[in-house]
């Protein structure tokens, strides 16, 4: 049986792939456990520099499986309360090197709160987003954290308390998508932003991604001051040291992410 999330390398940019597309890439515990996986290897890689998730078959993650859904969320010591759920993508586990979401069809709960964690989201023209939950009696939880960060009140609350789907193009008016491309373009154009964000320092690139993320959350001098910090350390690395030199050399630099 192959593994219900794939992880896979090419060069410095690896792609995590839904892959259950019988089941409309829906997460059961299986896939939980492969999505983890997947992603704490993207994590501890150093050699990946940039991750694109995408799905399997005809959609991108279709949520939960409500037919298979034991372990679907993780499995985790604790009871009630006290479970943890920050150990996921999707509920916050913290990476910093830079995310593409590359959402090739229906994009419904769980693949949605997936693609909100990441730093960039490019449409198929056949993709459609949606958080149906209310009608079937269940609240969006970390979806209705993350989502007002990308479109505006109005917009994200028409989302969580309707249910309604919208398609690729109104997902880009309302800023949920960044493009929006030709179905069979959707790969390769997603490659050729991974190539682009490869250009940087990979540490530099994590630095400057993290502090755009975490700092517009704290005060204005304590973000500026955990910056100056982060900047530091990295102007003290290799790739440092390569980049000043290749610009005194006129060629192009080689980072080894050390």
């Amino acid at each position: 049986m192959p593994d219900a999330a794939r992880y896979e390398r090419d060069g410095h940019v690896a792609t995590i792939t839904y892959n259950r597309p019988d089941a409309l890439n829906a997460v059961n515990g299986a896939m939980r456990t492969a999505l983890d996986a997947a992603w704490t290897e993207f994590r501890e890689d150093d050699e990946a520099w940039v991750a694109i998730v995408t799905g399997a078959g005809r959609a991108f993650c279709a949520g939960a499986d409500l037919r298979d859904g034991a372990g679907s969320t993780g499995t985790w010591p604790g009871s009630f309360w006290e479970w943890p759920t920050i150990s996921t993508f999707e509920s916050g586990m913290e990476i910093w090197k830079p995310t593409i979401a590359a959402v090739n069809g229906p994009c419904i709960g769980y693949g949605l709160t997936a693609v909100l964690a990441c730093d960039f989201v490019l449409a198929s023209d056949r993709a459609t987003f949606a958080y149906p939950e209310v009608r079937i009696g269940a609240s969006t939880v970390v979806g209705s954290l993350r989502l007002p960060d990308h479109v505006s009140m109005s917009d994200a609350l028409e989302l969580l308390l309707t249910g309604d789907p919208i398609d690729a193009d109104h997902a880009k008016e309302i800023g949920l998508a960044w493009r929006v491309h030709a179905h069979d373009d959707l790969l390769t154009e997603a490659r050729v932003l991974a190539d682009r964000l490869c250009q940087g320092s990979p540490l530099a690139v994590r630095a400057t991604n993290e502090m755009a993320r975490r700092g517009r959350k704290m005060p204005w001098s304590d973000s500026v001051r955990m910056g100056e910090t982060m900047r530091r350390l990295v102007s003290a690395t290799d790739d440092a040291k390569e980049g000043r030199a290749a610009w005194a050399d006129k060629r192009d630099p080689e980072w080894n992410g050390r």
